[in-house]
């Protein structure tokens, strides 16, 4: 019996049990029938002699191949019936999770009626349902670390080799003085320089560190007063504006709650203006205001074309090569607005302004 499927299983234990009920009622009417209807007799004071009781008796033997017969028939019967109707309904559940075997989405144990079975069918269905969620999100984690460590090498890659040119240039100059070559026995002139070389690297390196640091988890959000964080972030580029004649506009509400961590934002807005004073030139404008929950910052300055608009984010580019080293950008101003606001979950546009010459940055909030 262990070795059987389940439909032959539940067919002979059904069988037997509705077997088992017919031959003891058929055996108990033909052993107790004659005797009841002898004992009734008696008390109707009936005369019930001894033929009448083998008559009886004999009667019920001869009716008793015909009873058997119908009742294994009607036996058979029902107990196929029930057994197919059960191992059919346990048969779909059993090909469905073959199927979920396979994790074919579409797999589904059919529900049918509402009982023992149905709730299995449907508690199988909301497992399968968790499990396909689960194995999505984990695929989702898996392609955004996977991104994220492609991402980190590319930016070390860029780092490396950013990092690789003005090393080799101080590394030659410091070689020729040491040697007296030419021109380079001037001390006073190339001493500066290297100096200048050693002091971008330094702010090189800072940037680099800083846009590796970014850990939004390292600093829990909070709710905070958006306009007064924007003024104390503004306060140290007005006067780097006025120095430069470039006009600095304001606007901001007396009150803008927020609930975002304060360090990660501060990062990104302080590059985010300190490039568009940078990217000013003298007589032209910046300004910062916040509206309609959402911070909009514009300078007046040539847009950028579509090309420079695609990889304005990536890291260590610069749309002007000589422009930004001589002003000290690394290209890394953007990347870490970028990284940043990724992190605070904010979304932000980079385009020309609409109307007039110049760029504007937009964050939503």
């Amino acid at each position: 019996m262990k070795n059987l499927k389940l439909m032959p299983k539940i067919f002979l234990y059904t069988l037997f049990s509705m077997l088992l009920v017919v031959g003891l009622s058929q055996g108990l009417i033909y052993l107790l029938a004659p005797r009841l209807q002898f004992a009734l007799s008696n008390q109707a004071d009936l005369v019930f002699s001894f033929n009448n009781y083998r008559l009886v008796a004999g009667a019920i033997g001869r009716a008793m191949p015909f009873s058997l017969s119908f009742s294994l028939l009607l036996s058979f019967g029902c107990s196929l019936f029930f057994s197919q109707a059960l191992a059919r309904r346990l048969g779909q559940i059993s090909a469905a999770t073959e199927q979920m075997r396979r994790l074919e989405k579409a797999a589904a144990c059919p529900v049918g009626a509402q009982d023992e079975i149905g709730a299995l069918a449907q508690n199988v269905n909301v497992l399968y349902g968790n499990l396909l969620a689960t194995i999505e999100h984990l695929e989702q984690e898996k392609a955004a670390v996977q991104e994220l460590e492609q991402a980190r090498m590319d930016f070390l890659r860029a780092a490396s080799h950013e990092l690789k040119t003005p090393l080799t240039a101080l590394s030659l100059t410091l070689e020729n003085m040491l040697l007296g070559v030419g021109k380079y026995q001037e001390h006073a002139v190339y001493l500066p320089l290297c100096q200048e070389q050693v002091k971008r690297l330094s702010n090189m390196l800072q940037e680099i560190l800083a846009a590796t640091r970014l850990n939004p988890a390292a600093e829990p959000a909070q709710t905070l007063n958006l306009a007064q964080l924007l003024a104390e972030i503004c306060q140290p580029y007005q006067l780097i504006a006025a120095a430069h004649q470039v006009q600095f506009r304001l606007e901001l509400p007396e009150q803008c709650p927020v609930c975002l961590a304060g360090g990660l934002f501060r990062k990104a807005a302080s590059n985010i203006i300190a490039n568009a004073v940078a990217y000013t030139a003298a007589g032209r404008s910046v300004s910062v205001r916040l509206e309609a929950r959402r911070l909009v910052v514009q300078n007046e300055c040539p847009p950028l074309p579509p090309e420079a608009l695609r990889r304005c984010f990536e890291p260590f580019w610069r749309p002007d090569f000589a422009r930004s080293r001589q002003q000290g950008g690394n290209g890394l101003g953007l990347y870490i607005v970028a990284n940043a606001l990724q992190a605070l979950g904010l979304t932000y546009t980079f385009e020309p302004m609409a109307a007039g010459d110049g760029m504007q940055f937009i964050i939503n909030f």
